[in-house]
């Protein structure tokens, strides 16, 4: 797995059937058998080529009856799992395979590569409460993952936009991303080529950044 699998990895709670939706090569789902995380894992993709990687992977828990592969979008078609993880998507593409599913997993993680704040305005607005939401670092890029469970939950504006977990604990990649996005705002502010409108914009964005540093 790479750095980036092995922290989404062992963020995931232990499941009786646990399910990767876009599972890729599916290494999760294999580490997930292997770890004795869960008793039964589902692999599913849009793709048949692409889950092809995955059956082959996992071909001898297929074989036992432990894990089952699916050519589906999303969760459609899926037997029910109380665990369901769904990694390297964007965050519409993550809401509308939620708005779709035909029923509710128990426990979500989800690792949307953008649009972030829409995931948990969505999530937590559809019956889901957040255990942890932050951001890690891995091979030069910023990840958000968020945890959750089934339950009621509300967000403010700050949550929304940042994280709760990156607020409360303010973990080290968080204040990484942070001091990043405001080394890249002043180098937009100092170059002279904004308008006064969106100079006035970027300090705005720049002082509630520093405020959280």
């Amino acid at each position: 797995m790479t750095e980036r699998q092995k922290i989404i990895f062992s963020a995931i709670p232990k499941a009786d059937v646990f399910a990767d939706v876009g599972c890729d090569h599916g290494y999760i789902a294999k580490s997930m058998i292997v770890n004795n995380k869960c008793n039964k894992v589902i692999v599913s993709d849009v793709s048949a080529k692409c889950l092809s990687k995955a059956e082959n992977l996992l071909k001898e828990e297929i074989a036992l009856g432990k894990c089952l592969a699916f050519v589906t979008d999303g969760l459609k078609g899926l037997p029910i799992a109380d665990t369901v993880l769904i990694a390297g998507m964007g965050g519409q593409e993550i809401i509308s395979i939620l708005s779709s599913a035909p029923y509710k997993p128990k426990n979500l993680v989800l690792q949307p590569m953008k649009n972030t704040p829409l995931c948990r305005k969505f999530v937590v607005n559809n019956g889901y409460k957040i255990v942890k939401d932050y951001v890690f670092f891995s091979s030069g890029v910023f990840y958000d993952l968020l945890i959750l469970e089934q339950g009621s939950d509300s967000l403010t504006d700050q949550e929304i936009e940042f994280g709760r977990t990156n607020l409360i604990d303010k973990p080290n990649d968080f204040k990484k991303k942070l001091k990043w996005e405001i080394d890249k705002i002043e180098g937009y502010i100092g170059s002279g080529k904004l308008s006064i409108k969106d100079q006035e914009i970027m300090k705005s964005k720049l002082e509630k950044l520093n405020s959280y540093v």
